[in-house]
């Protein structure tokens, strides 16, 4: 469960930068690059951060 959560939260961020540099602000791209390395860091060091924050809310796997 916390892994569905984790890439449908991923998905979620992307899609509305994506939505809100082209309709408000280009420079709402480095969010979507800010969570892009957030998925690569995550895939090579195996720690992310909303993975731990969804376990300290009591979300199990």
């Amino acid at each position: 469960m916390k892994n569905r959560i984790v890439r449908g939260v991923a998905g979620t961020f992307i899609l509305a930068s994506l939505l809100l540099a082209i309709y408000v602000n280009i420079n709402w791209l480095w969010f979507t690059a800010f969570v892009g390395a957030n998925l690569l860091q995550s895939s090579l060091t195996k720690w992310c951060l909303m993975e731990t924050i969804l376990e300290k809310l009591g979300v199990k796997n």
